[in-house]
């Protein structure tokens, strides 16, 4: 049998489950995946790989009409997954509108390769209103095949992922073969703590945040880390610190947490909170943070 690999991009709106979908089908947790939309900011590579297959999943931030310059980055790695795909993953859910975000939908109609529309959180709905949403997605997407999934629940992922073992072309691999994602170790730091910042605090302020690793330094036993929360404002740092430094300690007892069972080691982590005023808005500072799809 002959090996085959390729790019399966996973696009959709933001807070649709991409993120869960995406951990679900690689089988380890690649993805930060919460509650609240625009978790992921960046596009972030997980590979499955067989004796005979490696198929090279990509999740990508959910689509938004930009507000401002990250934004406007975060859309940017989700239209590059439109150029390198050879089979297309289309995220929605049994709530949102089909029509929402039309300009970056009509780019999906045109496309040429295998698009798999996934319908998620069918959990969520009955028979009568999910037969009605395939309707209105066939004719949305006439060329696509659609399949109802739960990703939470993994329910339909396993024929999902036999599909596209189906869809992959011939092709030697793109990446080692013990090769699980193209991020190195700081970069999952960075997002386990950005994932604990979206969890305990409200309004902007996760939104407002970016976290950079200064340090990481690891042995046989333990790893050292020093990172860096950036907020746009005084008072944005004044909220994350907390009263005497409370909101920060739980922030990084619970980083630090997930941070040993993801590394199975010993995590010694201090984490500091520096302002860069209006970060969100620089091309230099998101350049610097590594927001530049090319």
């Amino acid at each position: 049998m002959k090996h085959k690999a390729g790019f399966v991009n996973i696009v959709g709106n933001p807070n649709v489950g991409k993120s869960t979908l995406m951990n679900q089908l690689v089988g380890e947790r690649i993805s930060i995946a919460t509650f609240k939309a625009q978790t992921t900011r960046h596009r972030i590579m997980g590979i499955v790989n067989t004796d005979d297959m490696q198929i090279v999943f990509s999740d990508t931030p959910g689509v938004l009409k930009p507000n401002y310059k990250l934004q406007e980055s975060m859309l940017a790695f989700s239209e590059s997954a439109l150029t390198d795909a050879d089979v297309l993953l289309y995220v929605t859910d049994v709530v949102e509108n089909p029509e929402k975000n039309m300009e970056f939908l009509e780019k999906v109609q045109k496309m040429t390769i295998p698009v798999i529309l996934l319908i998620n959180k069918i959990d969520e709905s009955d028979q009568k209103t999910l037969g009605d949403i395939v309707t209105k997605w066939h004719s949305l997407l006439p060329n696509a095949e659609i399949l109802p999934i739960s990703a939470k629940n993994k329910f339909g992922t396993d024929i999902l992922l036999k599909r596209i073992q189906e869809l992959l072309p011939e092709s030697p691999a793109f990446f080692d073969k013990d090769q699980l994602t193209d991020k190195p170790a700081r970069f999952f730091v960075s997002e386990i703590i950005r994932e604990k910042i979206l969890l305990y605090y409200d309004k902007e302020i996760p939104y407002s945040v970016e976290v950079v690793v200064e340090r990481f330094k690891e042995d046989d036993r333990q790893i050292h880390i020093n990172a860096v929360i950036y907020v746009e404002r005084d008072s944005q740092k004044g909220i994350i610190i907390g009263h005497q430094g409370v909101a920060l300690k739980k922030v990084s007892t619970e980083a630090r947490k997930t941070l040993e069972k993801f590394f199975d080691k010993h995590i010694f982590l201090e984490i500091f909170v520096k302002v860069d005023k209006d970060w969100r808005s620089s091309k230099k500072e998101l350049d610097n943070f590594g927001y530049n799809p090319e």
